[in-house]
């Protein structure tokens, strides 16, 4: 700074050219040496914050690591307590077990108490609606034999040592063969003799309380119109039937011939025809033949649940069958809807398998000879076949129109 001589105020000092360059050299120097001196130190305290950073991390790591190493030891205490009351509830379920074991011995050993009357009474009441039941079954059973005429015609019982014949069971004066005699006889023969056997079996089951493995369904929503159907209700995995789920046509179209079981179906040409519903409509002859399958087995359970075993080789032999279930002894006495109750079907009890069924219908069975029988029961064979109407041909598969019995 300078002062005027002639205001005497302070002014700044000017410099010349080589002034400012010497101050910008002094400048530039002292910057330089500066500078140094701060890299040292920036170096130094960089040194001094990676030490101090590793041991901050080493520590810290030590100090997860004890953290985690409470928390297993805590959990291995908690484990210990856990196994500890387990053994303890072991030691007692044990302890209780065997008192359970010596109370059972020595009430074993004691005589039999008497039962309480009250309870004596209520068992003696039921048991006697449960007969009265069964008396009342047998007696519409027996109308309904009636009603339906099925009887044995042509057969001959062992008269003077000589053996016995087997006649053809008719039902509706209608003849109703077994599975390898059906291609003998037209297709409105078979349709007509199928759907008197299902009206049957569908009054009988219901006067019976039954619940058959296999439902019927028909095209035309009511009993007897249209096309039956048949298909497996839900079930076990007993006897290998539930999974049978599409339906099956239970009806021989007249324009098509009636199926000849000649040659088993395949394993791949079962599964095929059997399991997806999305599949298309399987044809005529081979879905006749798992039909009259599933009703087949249909008969067979429910002669099982009136105490009659029918082997698989009578299996075939439907209105013979039913008429075995007519004669019960048992009959009536067991229901799923009444005292006593049957289980779902099918229980492991029931021995026949339909797989084994199915390949025994599909297989031609020896058909016994056709007795004569008179013109008036059946139908003539000479006389031309009246051909069905067009939607009888249609083999639509959907899920209305089930016909229920009252």
């Amino acid at each position: 700074m300078m002062e005027c001589h002639n205001c005497e105020s302070r002014q700044r000092q000017f410099y010349c050219e080589n002034c400012i360059r010497a101050h910008l050299r002094d400048f530039r120097l002292q910057i330089q040496h500066a500078a140094v001196d701060r890299d040292e130190q920036v170096r130094k305290a960089t040194a001094a914050i990676d030490t101090i950073t590793d041991s901050r991390i080493r520590r810290a790591d030590l100090l997860m690591g004890q953290e985690r190493l409470d928390e297993l030891n805590e959990g291995l205490a908690n484990l210990r307590r856990e196994n500890d009351r387990a053994r303890q509830r072991l030691r007692d379920l044990r302890e209780n077990l065997a008192t359970r074991r010596r109370t059972l011995s020595q009430a074993k050993l004691l005589p039999p108490a008497p039962l309480d009357p009250l309870i004596t009474r209520e068992v003696t009441q039921l048991n006697a609606r449960a007969d009265t039941i069964a008396r009342a079954r047998s007696g519409l059973v027996s109308e309904l034999v009636e009603v339906f005429n099925i009887v044995e015609v042509g057969g001959r019982p062992p008269i003077g040592g000589k053996a016995g014949t087997k006649g053809e069971w008719t039902i509706g004066d209608l003849v109703l063969p077994v599975p390898g005699d059906i291609r003998r006889y037209p297709p409105d023969h078979i349709n007509a003799v199928i759907t008197h056997t299902l009206h049957f079996i569908g009054l009988l089951t219901f006067y019976l309380g039954i619940r058959l493995p296999f439902e019927i369904t028909w095209t035309g929503g009511k009993l007897g119109v249209g096309q039956p159907w048949i298909r497996s209700i839900k079930g076990s995995e007993s006897g290998s039937w539930a999974k049978w789920t599409s339906k099956h046509c239970l009806h021989v179209s007249a324009s098509s011939p009636v199926p000849a079981t000649d040659t088993p179906p395949e394993p791949a040409q079962l599964i095929s025809d059997s399991y997806i519903e999305t599949h298309p409509l399987p044809n005529p002859s081979s879905s006749f033949t798992t039909a009259y399958a599933m009703l087949l087995y249909n008969v067979c359970y429910l002669t099982h649940t009136q105490g009659v075993e029918v082997p698989l080789s009578q299996a075939g032999d439907v209105l013979s069958n039913l008429w075995s279930v007519c004669c019960s002894a048992e009959l009536g006495r067991r229901s799923h809807q009444t005292y006593p109750l049957l289980p779902p079907p099918t229980p492991p009890s029931f021995p026949l398998d339909f797989a084994q069924l199915l390949q025994a219908t599909a297989a031609t069975p020896a058909s016994r000879p056709r007795p004569a029988r008179p013109r008036t029961a059946g139908i003539n064979k000479n006389r031309s076949q009246i051909p069905e109407e067009d939607e009888w041909d249609l083999l639509d598969d959907d899920d209305e129109g089930v016909a229920e019995f009252p």
